[in-house]
């Protein structure tokens, strides 16, 4: 009895950690409604500008967006590259963005504070703010800018990143959307 409520404990445990990837998980946007995410300086499944890459000048692209619910306190958006060799890489966390903002320009200044009360957090380069596509060489990833509309106003602290920043959001999505891209450098650095 005592061998088999053991062996029943493992197969839970195992079962429970079959799942965990150590990656941080995006807040589920089940039910949530739509958003449009837009930008001149790609078209969705298309080749990202080489300026906003390591490649080039390493600038955050423009980035527009439609559809945020009128209810929506606050904006988040968060770059990353699902193609990365160790998991999903994050290039670039913004929060706090107000609800009324649809557009950003390009080349967002690197650091936390932002004008209008927006924050950058660290992406997994460890730097704050915007580090553009820099896939190995030869290599094509796929790079997703994705705007979350919350219920709430996040404020996690400087230099969240994306895990802490997930945490805080699950359950406040509102809407959400994403533009996905891709980049392909033909040597290294």
């Amino acid at each position: 009895m005592l061998r088999t409520v053991a062996v029943m404990g493992l197969v839970l445990l195992f079962a429970s950690l079959a799942g965990c990837t150590g990656e941080p998980v995006p807040p589920d946007g089940a039910g949530a409604g739509t958003i449009t995410v837009s930008s001149e300086a790609l078209d969705e499944g298309k080749e990202i500008l080489q300026v906003y890459t390591c490649d080039g000048n390493d600038i955050s692209p423009p980035i527009g967006w439609t559809g945020v619910p009128g209810e929506a306190r606050s904006l988040v958006l968060v770059m990353d590259d699902p193609d990365a060799p160790m998991g999903t890489f994050t290039h670039w966390i913004m929060y706090r963005i107000p609800p009324e903002t649809t557009f950003l320009p390009a080349g967002q200044p690197a650091g936390a504070d932002l004008p209008g009360g927006m924050v950058q957090g660290e992406n997994d380069f460890g730097v704050l703010g915007y580090r553009g596509p820099c896939p190995p060489a030869g290599e094509e990833h796929r790079y997703r800018f994705t705007v979350y509309a919350l219920d709430t106003l996040p404020d996690p602290g400087e230099g969240v990143d994306d895990a802490a920043l997930y945490r805080m959001i699950e359950g406040h999505v509102l809407a959400s959307g994403t533009l996905a891209g891709t980049y392909r450098r033909s040597s290294p650095l």
